[in-house]
C-alpha cells in the first residue's frame, strides 16, 4: 500500500471513529493535506481492491459501504462505547469495534433465530456472559467472496 493511500485509509478510519458515521470523499480530502476529492476517490477504489475498505459499488460513485468493523449504514448490530455509537457489519465486527477502539462497550442486536432483543456487554475485550454462542454460516475463508452478504 502506497503512503498516500495509507494516509487516506487512516484519515477515513479516524473520521469514521470521530463522527460515528462514514465520511465523504470531500471530508477525507479536507483531513489529508495535499489530496483532492478525486484522489481520495481513486485511493478508495484501490483500498477496496485491497480489501482495506468496501465501497457500495467499486465502479460507481465513491461511497463507503464499510470500513471494517464499521458499517456505513444502519445495521442490526449497534455498538455503544466510549460515550458514542457505531453500527457494525455483523456480530463479529461488533466485537471488533470495541477491540479497535480498545474500550469496553455494549452491543445491541437481536437473536437471528427468535428475534428477541439481545444486549451483550463487553468488558476487557470479552463478553461478560460466557454462555453466548456465535455461529457463522459462511466459513471465514469465504467471507470476501461476498463480504456484504457475509
Amino acid at each position: 500500500m502506497d503512503p498516500r493511500d495509507l494516509a487516506v485509509r487512516n484519515a477515513t478510519y479516524a473520521l469514521f471513529v470521530e463522527r460515528g458515521a462514514a465520511p465523504t470523499p470531500g471530508q477525507v480530502a479536507e483531513a489529508v493535506a495535499g489530496h483532492a476529492v478525486e484522489e481520495v476517490e481513486e485511493a478508495w477504489r484501490r483500498l477496496h481492491d485491497a480489501h482495506a475498505l468496501v465501497l457500495v459499488d467499486r465502479d460507481g460513485p465513491a461511497e463507503l459501504l464499510m470500513a471494517n468493523p464499521f458499517a456505513a449504514q444502519p445495521t442490526n448490530f449497534r455498538v455503544q462505547a466510549d460515550g458514542r455509537g457505531w453500527d457494525a457489519n455483523c456480530a463479529w465486527d461488533a466485537f471488533g469495534v470495541c477491540a479497535a477502539l480498545g474500550v469496553d462497550g455494549r452491543i445491541e442486536t437481536s437473536c437471528p433465530d427468535c428475534g428477541d432483543d439481545l444486549t451483550v456487554e463487553v468488558r476487557d475485550q470479552r463478553p461478560v456472559d460466557d454462555d453466548l454462542l456465535f455461529h457463522c454460516l459462511v466459513p471465514a475463508s469465504r467471507w470476501w467472496d461476498n463480504i456484504a452478504f457475509t
